[in-house]
């Protein structure tokens, strides 16, 4: 027989672990292309209530070539989050699912979902639905890559029912040389991109290695259209399937809607 004691030293063990299981936060999985730090943006935008956790694919070059050489390491990554607690999937990579076409940037999200059995998004996909939501068509858009990758991110945006008034790059190709970019240059490139389009009702800052959380304001100031970048946008498309809102106003129009 049960004493009572027992009884209720099992009573209260149970409601703890319901307690605490409703009080866990949820945890979002990023993919990311290069390291397996998580964002700092994350503690500004999201510092409570959710959980981020990183994997990388181990990109080294942003080339098709370099593209490809790690595609096949993206579900294996993702599945790998899923086993830490993750919720959703962001593949935290923009030119890694733009490179191939609209049509394969929803193919590997699927991929994403079918592997991880989570709600998933790429940044390429944050970024076009920032960009409907904020009402921009005709763009202006700064990168870090070099031409080829441009090309394909032109077609890309293309695909997706954008015009794009004027798209310049910083002509990277090694991952490493990103941490060379400056916020004072990143801004100057960022406006003088915009300057150069004639007629642009947006801006897209493109490469989820450029750090451009507080940018983004000063850009949308200066130019008078909103401004949609690829980690901040991508955190608040990861945050969204959690089920949560992830509005966070301060830094640009799409994430104050």
């Amino acid at each position: 027989m049960v004493s009572r004691r027992e009884l209720l030293v099992a009573a209260l063990a149970g409601a703890a672990t319901s307690a605490a299981g409703a009080t866990a936060k949820p945890m979002l999985g990023l993919v990311s292309p290069v390291d397996a730090v998580v964002p700092p943006e994350t503690a500004v935008l999201y510092p409570r209530g959710i959980d981020f956790q990183t994997a990388s694919v181990g990109l080294k070059t942003m080339t098709p070539d370099g593209y490809d050489a790690v595609l096949e390491r993206i579900e294996p990554v993702a599945k790998a989050l899923v086993r830490q607690g993750a919720r959703g999937i962001v593949l935290m990579g923009t030119s890694l699912s733009f490179y191939k076409g609209a049509a394969f940037n929803r193919e590997l999200t699927r991929r994403l979902q079918e592997a991880s059995g989570l709600p998933a998004v790429t940044m390429s996909t944050a970024v076009i639905e920032g960009l409907r939501r904020v009402g921009a068509r005709r763009l202006a858009v700064a990168t870090a890559y070099g031409a080829e990758v441009n090309h394909r991110l032109q077609t890309f945006l293309g695909e997706e029912g954008f015009e794009v008034v004027a798209l310049q790059g910083l002509g990277i190709e090694n991952v490493a040389d990103i941490q060379d970019v400056t916020q004072e240059g990143l801004l100057k490139f960022s406006t003088s991109v915009f300057e150069s389009a004639r007629g642009a009702d947006g801006l897209l800052i493109s490469c989820g290695g450029l750090r451009t959380l507080d940018l983004i304001e000063p850009l949308e100031r200066h130019c008078h259209v909103p401004v949609v970048s690829s980690v901040p946008h991508a955190l608040l498309a990861g945050v969204r399937l959690l089920g949560l809102g992830g509005r966070v106003p301060g830094y640009g129009r799409l994430l104050s809607l």
